[in-house]
């Protein structure tokens, strides 16, 4: 209770959009009711069947080549989410870590403290939001002792970071690949690198949480905007997807695909679950399958483990149109200016997410937040978002009650 006061306490008065995410996995369905969903939005969408067939232009045939020119293409205003000052934004990410560490531990709370839970980062950057998370933690023992940490990192220099963040040491005796096992000595917590969700070990549903299958908690933070996004422009064949070629001149281009790609079945997805109001006056439409199939992961695995994921990001409670953005040395850039060079990032579709994580529990529509705007996060605001996904044993999380 006294977590939850805290939580609560000391709000905004942004409103605060909430749901759920994972990295990529098989669509397989679940069964019926195992996970539950939290958004702080209530917006309809209904189904939009046809969507993409009814842009086709009736008999007109495609054109001979891919290839067209650059001014036909749409380009939409400058955009960004950079906070103006730096101390705003230290205090902004501060406010986020320490939502974030008093969540988890409401989360724990709110399973019956588990003697043994799978704490999961994904994309943890430096290490530096576990770090602050666990040092907040530090005095709870009896939490931080439940904990075995999970870094989902693929980068070896990154992994380095953490490793050195976290204040890792060697421990015990070496595995079959010569490995010694992690140990940070913030709170004497295990830990332990992985490059992909799946990988992370995942057991069966146990009521009582035991120490063989112990429930998951995965936190996303500022994961999402960094998956590939896949960007389709209206045509006279309906919707075509903006692919790169090289001009006459060798340097890089935007042209139209005048065949459906794999992606367009990811499109057709995204408007059955928007309604034709949202997209009718849309010249561009931005999806990321990567995001769809991560969080059909992540509701598989919530649904398996128990436990709950807590996702935040740049994004929108609606359809994007367009959000890709290059930025090299704080200063934005084009796209196709020396690839590679430069941090690229997209707001997060998270309807696209929610519909995802619904339809992976059969359960149809998620409740919403309803609190009023005072008791919203810290932190939170129209374009820093977050969403929650939690097995529907345990009720829904603070403070999406």
């Amino acid at each position: 209770m006294l977590l939850r006061k805290v939580l609560l306490r000391g709000a905004s008065a942004s409103r605060l959009l909430i749901s759920n995410k994972s990295p990529p996995a098989s669509l397989l369905p679940l069964a019926s009711g195992c996970t539950r969903f939290f958004s702080s939005s209530s917006q309809s969408e209904g189904p939009n069947d046809g969507f993409v067939a009814g842009q086709e232009g009736g008999d007109e045939q495609p054109p001979a080549t891919i290839t067209v020119d650059r001014s036909g293409l749409y380009h939409p205003p400058d955009h960004s989410h950079e906070p103006t000052t730096e101390s705003e934004l230290v205090k902004h990410l501060k406010g986020i870590i320490k939502m974030i560490g008093v969540w988890v531990m409401c989360l724990w709370e709110q399973m019956g403290q588990p003697k043994k839970v799978n704490l999961v980062e994904l994309g943890p950057g430096r290490g530096t939001l576990m770090a602050d998370l666990l040092r907040g933690t530090a005095k709870f023992k009896s939490f931080t002792d439940s904990m075995h940490i999970h870094m989902v990192e693929c980068s070896p220099v990154l992994q380095k970071l953490q490793h050195q963040n976290l204040k890792c040491e060697k421990v015990g005796n070496a595995d079959e690949n010569g490995e010694k096992s992690s140990v940070t000595s913030i709170t004497g917590s295990p830990v332990t690198w992985y490059s992909s969700l799946e990988q992370v070990p995942s057991g069966c549903m146990n009521l009582s949480y035991s120490t063989k299958f112990p429930p998951t908690i995965i936190l996303a933070h500022e994961f999402y905007d960094a998956l590939p996004i896949h960007q389709f422009q209206r045509s006279s064949r309906g919707w075509s997807e903006k692919m790169v070629d090289v001009g006459e001149d060798s340097k890089l281009r935007f042209v139209l695909s005048p065949q459906p790609t794999p992606a367009t079945l990811y499109l057709m997805k995204r408007c059955k679950w928007a309604t034709e109001k949202e997209v009718e006056s849309l010249k561009q439409i931005e999806i990321c399958p990567k995001a769809i199939d991560l969080t059909h992961t992540i509701a598989q695995r919530i649904s398996s483990d128990g436990g709950g994921a807590l996702i935040i990001d740049y994004g929108l409670n609606g359809v994007i149109s367009d959000s890709l953005q290059a930025i090299r040395k704080h200063k934005f850039v084009s796209i196709l200016d020396d690839p590679g060079s430069a941090d690229l990032s997209a707001y997060v579709d998270f309807p696209s997410l929610k519909h995802t994580a619904e339809e992976a529990s059969g359960e149809g529509e998620a409740p919403f937040w309803e609190g009023p705007d005072e008791l919203a996060p810290v932190g939170m605001g129209t374009r820093y978002l977050a969403m929650a996904i939690v097995n529907k044993k345990q009720g829904a999380p603070v403070p999406f009650q």
